[in-house]
């Protein structure tokens, strides 16, 4: 090997091991940078029936006049049915109390089966015994604005938003008036019968909105109030039957029933005495069968004590 070669391979030799510690001086500088850069963000824990309710996240109230804080016509001063933010239910009464977003999702009349399919028969919703297509809906605006099914819609907004920390449902009183107004014993012989239909929307319900939805958090059932028109023990048993279709899916229940029984207890039980119910004029009766504000608010009252707090 002469110099000149040896010379040119020697140079070579130390610019490859200049090269190789400059890597390594890249890396080593990079190296947290990179690591840093690349680092997984933390998994945030899966919602539970047990997660607190948090100030600022969203409840989703779903139900029918009650949840939308219908009011009769003739209650004073008259109820605006061209402007649903007028009417203040139990959600809203919830939202403000802890300072939640509220979606409510409501529509006056709605059944459990109505709730699921929108051509089912409904109380007023999407249609009314004896008028055909005519409903609320079809005349009124919503809270909140969607078509389809009020299940349809709750499972595709659980999908979307994940900052809900609150589900509430309240259905089932409107198959038991429409049975009254369609049956010609006023569902004297077809009690089983809507308690069994009740029973199986209640569950294909919160069926969806536990695995469709794929919503892990709390969801309340919020009990039905006696109307002091003689329907106490109706009322009852359907309150039973709701409670006992959700709880395989693990819920709460929202005690609406015990508290207007106590509220109405220095009234002789009597709920529209107590000034629980929608106050009527010129109705000949004195009372509706929906909550007036002093209702709502025992409600909203049973919800905040049945849901846990952060």
């Amino acid at each position: 090997m002469n110099a000149v070669v040896g010379g040119r391979r020697a140079r070579a030799l130390r610019a490859v091991l200049v090269a190789i510690c400059a890597l390594g001086v890249l890396a080593a500088a990079s190296g947290p940078a990179l690591a840093k850069k690349h680092k997984p963000k933390p998994v945030k824990p899966a919602l539970t029936a047990h997660t607190p309710i948090t100030r600022g996240s969203t409840y989703l109230a779903l139900g029918d006049s009650v949840t939308f804080g219908f009011e009769e016509q003739q209650v004073v001063p008259a109820p605006d049915y061209s402007d649903a933010s007028s009417f203040f239910g139990y959600p809203e009464l919830v939202g403000s109390g802890l300072h939640l977003n509220v979606v409510n999702a409501a529509c006056p009349g709605e059944t459990s089966a109505s709730f699921i399919n929108p051509a089912a028969q409904s109380n007023g919703c999407e249609n009314t015994p004896g008028k055909g297509n005519v409903g609320y809906r079809t005349l009124y605006p919503l809270h909140v604005s969607y078509s389809g099914s009020q299940l349809a819609f709750a499972v595709g907004y659980l999908k979307k938003h994940h900052d809900v920390r609150l589900v509430s449902l309240m259905i089932g009183a409107n198959d038991g008036l429409v049975c009254q107004e369609t049956t010609a014993d006023h569902c004297a012989s077809e009690l089983g019968t809507v308690i069994t239909t009740v029973t199986n929307n209640v569950k294909t319900i919160v069926s969806a909105i536990r695995n469709k939805a794929r919503y892990g958090g709390q969801l309340a059932i919020v009990n039905y109030y006696d109307t002091a028109q003689g329907a106490s023990t109706e009322i009852g048993l359907l309150n039973q039957t709701i409670d006992a279709a959700a709880a395989p899916v693990h819920v709460v229940t929202a005690d609406g029933f015990g508290e207007f029984a106590a509220a109405a207890a220095h009234s002789g039980g009597n709920t529209c005495t107590a000034g629980l119910l929608t106050q009527l004029v010129g109705a000949g009766t004195p009372c509706g069968i929906h909550p007036s504000y002093a209702g709502q608010s025992l409600l909203a009252q049973a919800v905040e004590k049945a849901v846990r707090l952060g």
